[in-house]
């Protein structure tokens, strides 16, 4: 009798802090998620008409802007080389002429460039949605520690998309485009690789900046511990450095750019796990 009420008790104590969204049947969950899914696609097909409207500010002024002289990456590699006394032209000294092969292309090419920027622009906003769905089905305890998930993980996607496009889009255009293998092959570049390129690469900065948050919830659910992190850092090295020569051209300088904050990134994760860890012991402790 003594043990029925101990397990009530301690069920009733597992239970606190649950909303009661946390007790729906499995269909009302989906029903749920679709909801929150719509919602997140509404908001992306928001920002992505909004994005086509200021189309002209966008391709001039953002997208077409890394292929320049005058942009602010080549403009700090000029200053700093005149600092040190040193002659540099910066990133894309010669003049890129983007060209279109097909009828549609441009229309095209407007459609899913708005797509993608509507997703970066309501990237937050779809963040916060499956946050809300999967929210309730925490303890209270969790929802304070994760509380600022939302935040984390926009922040580390809009900081993951600038590096991206600052750092690795120019000087990806500027190896890519230059590169030749014979004097007698001009390179001109279809609109639609270029684009392919700089998305690709924007994109998979933001992804990328996300290890920390992914290896918070492989953590919690006991899936990653930091003595696996810390036993197979140089295999994580060596694929740190392979995702990084995917996502750049084949130079040094590129690859090390995107190598040296991935492997940050991962330090900074084991420091995370370890944390994660060490609360989840506390909380069988206390059971």
């Amino acid at each position: 009798m003594a043990e029925e009420t101990n397990r009530e008790e301690q069920s009733t104590k597992n239970n606190k802090g649950k909303e009661p969204k946390a007790e729906m049947s499995f269909l009302d969950h989906l029903e749920a998620l679709r909801w929150h899914i719509i919602r997140s696609v509404i908001a992306v097909i928001a920002f992505g008409v909004l994005a086509f409207i200021y189309s002209d500010f966008i391709w001039n002024s953002i997208i077409l802007a890394p292929k320049s002289n005058d942009f602010w990456t080549s403009q700090m590699i000029i200053k700093v080389s005149n600092f040190f006394g040193m002659q540099s032209d910066g990133l894309n000294s010669k003049p890129l002429e983007l060209i279109n092969f097909n009828m549609s292309g441009q229309f095209m090419v407007s459609i899913w460039t708005a797509i993608i920027a509507g997703f970066i622009a309501s990237f937050p906003y779809v963040v916060y949605q499956f946050w809300s769905f999967i929210k309730p089905a925490l303890y209270e305890n969790e929802r304070k520690h994760a509380s600022g998930a939302v935040a984390v993980m926009s922040g580390l996607f809009i900081l993951g998309i600038l590096f991206g496009y600052y750092l690795i889009v120019p000087f990806s255009i500027d190896f890519l485009s230059s590169y030749s293998v014979s004097e007698q092959i001009t390179n001109q570049i279809n609109i639609l690789s270029y684009i392919s390129s700089v998305t690709s690469i924007v994109i998979a900065g933001g992804v990328s900046f996300e290890l920390p948050v992914i290896v918070y919830f492989l953590s919690k659910v006991g899936l990653l511990t930091p003595r696996f992190l810390r036993r197979y850092r140089k295999h994580s090295y060596v694929v740190l450095l392979i995702v990084a020569a995917i996502i750049t051209p084949p130079d040094v300088l590129s690859q090390s750019l995107v190598a040296i904050p991935l492997v940050i990134l991962y330090e900074i994760s084991i420091f995370i796990s370890a944390n994660v860890v060490k609360a989840n012991l506390r909380k069988l402790d206390e059971i």
